[in-house]
């Protein structure tokens, strides 16, 4: 899948690995910490997670502009690393005080901005040479599944972190008490069944009887939260990680390394460029490309305001309202030593039975079988009747769906095109919107009879969705970010004119920052109506957008191959 690719790609696909670990290690926790440790209603802490991830994307324009004016693509990445470093330091100290929190938030937005965008134009760049302009689409999709191995490991060294700082202070972790330890601290438990609630689930998870309801409250949710703070030090050292990746191999990416800037000095000296392609591009062609790019990028916004809903309402969801202990068979998806077996005998199998599989490509996928089959069987046997789950662990389904779908959808792109019959790029995009909305539809079935969250009023809900409904969603989403994200960054790579390509990159992330700030329209909606209602307004949105991109595919499609 690597062979016909340039090195620098899988330079990238390692340093932007590392950098996205410590990202959705922090993005995994986020609004759990921020209602753990400060006790937010969701209104509050969805305003801060859709600001936060607006920002994110929203800096990049200005990562952009340093990069095609002022520093270049390479400096103004390493700089992002750093700044982003110095970001997760500030979340990964554990004092108290909101203003440090959005502080270390901020940090790390404007290091990403700086980050992203650059080292997707950096990509790009790469694969403007004419014997790899073909691979682009393939090329954003491997990159894109470095994001996701990243992204997997991500929730469980974030709840490992969080689970051993509980365990030792001789706390078991309960996901309903962070909330609940908030009210008691704040006056606002009164009823006598409801405290005597709590301090049954609090005897229980101090493993002693509680006496001071007070104190446990405190001392339960300082807990609670300083394991987050650890998890956030986890993503700091991750970012050390990709800083000394790309210094380390960074040769391998000077080919790309190339801004608007330093083009437009190779063609006053009557040279080109490494990459350049052909004579520069007239105003009229640069407007049309960049209408296209706008075109785009309102179905961005639209898509992301719905999937970036899975670290803030779905996570409400899978907090609040799906199962908290499966059985041992559905337990080895969740486990993570049952589930990387169970990954590396698939991984085997494939060897096996493909037909370009070498002698000894098969002999090590039977032996990724057989190992692989006995430790998930070993495992199993561990498990008890009923088995614990947390709702951060859900958030590791997207990105393995991710690793394994992407080169499913890389071959079957590659076979369609080697007949002829690839959807363009842009067809590619409607037919992602239409995915997410079915995705979103079908999480409205899993959600009928759930008391909505205005009843409940705090307290744990009495009947609650099989796991299944939130990973078979996810499952869904996934194949539409397959259709969407990845193709999308190739557009704007492939559409954007020679002299705004950081620019354009920037544009992308922007429209995707407009899509996050949108976020909180779930968390608003999350205390006000049925859960059911909640995604249906999702829905809505992804058809609207696919409606939109169909009607304009023509004029997309002709500036592409303008």
């Amino acid at each position: 899948m690597l062979k016909e690719h340039p090195r620098g790609l899988l330079v990238a696909f390692f340093a932007n690995m590392g950098e996205r670990f410590g990202f959705y290690t922090m993005m995994s926790i986020l609004v759990l910490f921020l209602q753990a440790k400060y006790g937010l209603s969701e209104d509050t802490t969805g305003l801060i997670y859709s600001v936060f991830y607006f920002l994110i994307y929203g800096l990049s324009l200005v990562g952009g502009f340093m990069a095609d004016r002022v520093t270049g693509l390479g400096k103004t990445i390493m700089v992002g690393i750093m700044v982003m470093f110095a970001g997760y330091i500030l979340m990964a100290v554990p004092v108290s005080g909101l203003v440090l929190t959005l502080v270390g938030l901020f940090t790390i937005a404007l290091g990403n901005g700086l980050f992203k965008g650059n080292l997707q134009a950096l990509v790009g760049n790469l694969y403007e040479d004419a014997k790899y302009t073909h691979l682009r689409d393939s090329a954003f999709s491997i990159f894109y599944m470095g994001i996701n191995i990243g992204a997997f490991f991500a929730p469980s060294a974030a709840r490992s972190m969080r689970n051993w700082l509980l365990h030792s202070n001789g706390f078991e972790y309960n996901a309903a008490l962070p909330a609940l330890c908030h009210q008691q601290l704040g006056g606002t438990i009164t009823d006598p069944e409801r405290i005597e609630n709590f301090r049954t689930m609090a005897t229980a998870a101090s493993h002693s009887p509680v006496t001071d309801l007070d104190a446990f409250a405190s001392e339960y949710v300082n807990a609670f939260a300083t394991g987050y703070h650890y998890a956030f030090g986890i993503a700091a050292g991750a970012m050390l990680g990709s800083l000394a990746i790309y210094i380390l191999f960074n040769r391998y990416l000077k080919p790309g390394d190339i801004s608007a800037r330093e083009k437009a000095g190779a063609k006053k000296a009557g040279g080109s460029a490494a990459g350049e392609k052909g004579a520069e591009m007239t105003r009229d062609q640069e407007k049309q490309r960049l209408t296209a790019l706008g075109l785009v990028f309102v179905v961005v916004i639209f898509f992301w305001m719905s999937f970036h809903q899975n670290g803030l309402t779905l996570t409400f969801f899978a907090r609040d309202y799906t199962e908290t202990a499966v059985g041992p068979l559905m337990n080895v998806v969740f486990d993570l030593r049952s589930l990387l077996s169970l990954i590396a005998a698939i991984i085997g199998l494939v060897l096996l039975v493909r037909p370009a599989s070498t002698a000894v490509a098969r002999v090590i996928g039977a032996v990724l079988v057989v190992a692989g089959g006995a430790l998930v069987y070993y495992f199993f046997g561990t498990f008890g009747a009923q088995n614990t789950i947390e709702a951060e662990i859900f958030q590791q389904f997207n990105p393995i769906f991710i690793v394994f779908l992407t080169p499913v959808v890389v071959g079957v792109f590659g076979w369609l095109r080697a007949r002829g019959k690839e959807p363009s790029t842009p067809r590619k995009i409607g037919i992602g919107m239409i995915v997410a909305g079915l995705g979103f539809a079908f999480l409205i079935f899993g959600s009928f009879g759930l008391t909505s969250p205005a009843e409940l009023g705090g307290d744990p809900a009495p009947v609650r969705a099989e796991a299944h409904w939130l990973i078979n969603t996810y499952f869904i989403l996934t194949i539409a970010e397959l259709f969407l994200s990845p193709m999308g960054i190739s557009f704007v790579s492939k559409v954007a004119p020679p002299r705004f390509k950081g620019m354009a990159q920037g544009g992308w992330l922007a429209a995707t920052a407009i899509g996050n700030q949108l976020l909180f329209v779930g968390s608003t909606l999350w205390n006000r109506v049925e859960i059911w209602q909640v995604w249906l307004v999702f829905v809505v949105c992804c058809a609207v957008s696919a409606a939109f991109i169909f009607s304009v595919l023509k004029r997309l499609e002709k500036a592409a191959t303008a």
